[in-house]
């Protein structure tokens, strides 16, 4: 990523042409000097305004454009930006990029490097950013709920308060050691004030992290179909995710190895695995190391589809299925399913809803990242060791450290190998 210099960029912010229309975003201090090269004029601040856009070296016209001025610090990135809503097509994007590329102090933008400014100026903090990026690459109506909510700040708010609160309760302890000779501040009563807002910080804190996860949201509820060999689980597989992912056969051990598809079930995100039919003995080594993996899936499953037998469930939560029920000698405890008719699919669908639920943020909820809840732990670990103290030199130490496991969380603490990282995974007109 290259650095903040102070230059001034510009990309194509919407969809690739061709299109409707397309969006090209500069952002920089030169971003008003180019508007009015492009227009002749410079607009109203904050005022959509038609006009004909000409090459400044020649004097040809480009396009006939809306135009907005958004002078800084109030813009998303926090400096002066103007917007330049084109046609469309390919043969308009390219000419007018190619004028702004031939500006002095002008160049094209790198990948996320409109979000990297607004971070840099305080226009948005590294929970926010993340939410961005989470809901830029939402494929599902809960994924785009949570990043939505992380966005816009639901998060960063909530840390807010808990910033302001270390911040009185920092205070307290200091007055508390610097002045406890004093006779205006009472000991006990300040020190009681101050394990009580730690215990109360701590368990709002403790609330958040034991929130659903993001990485459920992002990568899907883990479902394992599992079960002896030729149980039906490739064909229940195929049903689920509506298409043939998996290869059917009468042969026993067909599938070797764990098959990994991911679907999108009524606006939820799954991640369905198939695995190696499991069977006490086995010659071919081949089918020992897929029965290894389908253990290992199992695992890591959130939800177990078991095709085998009852006594045989892997856990305790286990969705017992009665596979190939459509068969005349079918008659077995569990969910009857037949893949081919589609019977009681309907209703294991609804069972994988249900079960998916306890494991996802709800509507309105945010979510967090891995990232994320390591620091929201580590904050939750400074302030249980603060509230398991009297020591009020070991109390300001521990909410000194909490204040900079806040900082981590919202970057002002982070590292710029991770946040090149980050912005990398950005398009360019982000």
């Amino acid at each position: 990523m290259t650095d903040l210099r102070g230059d001034t960029i510009f990309a194509l912010s919407s969809g690739a042409p061709p299109a409707g229309i397309g969006v090209i975003r500069v952002s920089g201090p030169a971003a008003g000097s180019a508007l009015h090269a492009l227009a002749r004029r410079l607009p109203a601040p904050r005022t959509a305004s038609l006009a004909l856009l000409k090459d400044p070296r020649d004097g040809g016209p480009l396009d006939r454009a809306l135009l907005l001025w958004l002078p800084g610090p109030a813009t998303v990135t926090g400096e002066d930006m103007a917007e330049l809503h084109c046609h469309g097509g390919r043969a308009v994007i390219a000419a007018v990029e190619d004028a702004l590329a031939a500006m002095p102090g002008l160049r094209r933008a790198e990948a996320g490097e409109f979000t990297r400014r607004a971070f840099a100026f305080g226009r948005m903090d590294l929970n926010a950013v993340e939410g961005l990026s989470d809901l830029l690459a939402a494929e599902t109506q809960g994924q785009r709920r949570a990043a939505l909510l992380m966005a816009e700040g639901h998060f960063s708010r909530r840390i807010d308060g808990w910033r302001d609160t270390l911040l009185s309760l920092s205070a307290m302890a200091e007055a508390a050691l610097d002045f406890s000779d004093e006779d205006d501040v009472p000991d006990a009563a300040i020190e009681g004030r101050i394990g009580t807002g730690i215990a109360d910080l701590a368990r709002d804190v403790a609330t958040i992290l034991s929130a659903p996860a993001a990485e459920r949201l992002r990568d899907g509820v883990r479902v394992v179909l599992a079960g002896p060999p030729n149980a039906g689980k490739s064909t229940l597989l195929n049903a689920l995710v509506g298409r043939d992912a998996a290869i059917v056969s009468d042969i026993a051990g067909t599938t070797r190895d764990r098959i990994e598809v991911p679907a999108a079930i009524g606006g939820t995100a799954f991640l369905f695995t198939d695995t190696a039919g499991l069977r006490d003995d086995t010659a071919d080594a081949i089918e020992a190391i897929g029965m290894d993996r389908a253990r290992a899936a199992l695992d890591a499953a959130d939800i177990i589809l078991w095709l085998g037998d009852p006594d045989d469930l892997p856990r305790a939560d286990a969705i017992l299925i009665a596979a190939q029920s459509d068969r005349a000698d079918a008659d077995r405890p569990g969910l009857a399913l037949s893949a081919r008719t589609g019977q009681g699919i309907g209703a294991l669908i609804a069972l994988l809803q249900d079960r998916a639920a306890s494991r996802l943020p709800g509507e309105g909820d945010y979510a967090l990242h891995a990232r994320q809840r390591h620091h929201v732990g580590q904050l939750l670990t400074h302030l249980q060791a603060a509230g398991s103290t009297t020591d009020l030199l070991v109390i300001a130490e521990d909410l000194r450290l909490a204040r900079h496991a806040i900082d981590a969380l919202t970057g002002q603490a982070g590292t710029e190998d991770m946040l090149d990282r980050l912005f990398s995974g950005f398009c360019i007109g982000k």
